[in-house]
């Protein structure tokens, strides 16, 4: 595992009373810069909330399928997450969904149908994760996420 040493500063960030050098994982390193750039704050700071709040949430326990995608979300910035938070949907893509879940439970699915459950599910399983996750970040990073 690689490390990188940083600086820390015990007490306020801008009254800084100690400083200290710490070893942290270069993943989480690079996490904390993304969020960093994202909100075009000095690392410094982010770092310091981080210690005061915890590490930003992490996604390495969803399937590996999904990990990219929930990893991406670090990099963006607080509007584009805000988008993802309030995507839906649309009323055709449920109909669709919901018409092959019930071809499917009364066994009268074909295998082309078969299939495309398969890839709709998939890509539902996708959406909801990275609404979740975009709110956990949102929430991490300082903002009010209503639950639905």
């Amino acid at each position: 595992m690689n490390f990188r040493h940083i600086k820390a500063w015990v007490g306020n960030y801008k009254m800084a009373r100690e400083t200290i050098t710490l070893q942290i994982p270069e993943i989480l390193y690079q996490r904390l810069l993304n969020t960093a750039h994202a909100q075009r704050r000095p690392i410094e700071e982010v770092i310091v909330h981080a210690l005061q709040v915890g590490s930003p949430p992490e996604w390495n326990d969803v399937p590996e399928e999904f990990q990219a995608d929930l990893a991406a979300l670090d990099k963006l910035d607080d509007n584009s997450l805000w988008q993802i938070v309030r995507n839906f949907k649309t009323a055709d893509e449920m109909e669709r969904y919901n018409y092959l879940l019930e071809r499917n439970s009364s066994g009268n699915i074909t295998e082309a149908e078969q299939l495309e459950l398969i890839e709709l599910r998939h890509k539902a399983d996708s959406f909801m994760l990275c609404k979740a996750q975009a709110s956990v970040l949102l929430r991490w990073r300082g903002h009010h996420v209503p639950t639905p």
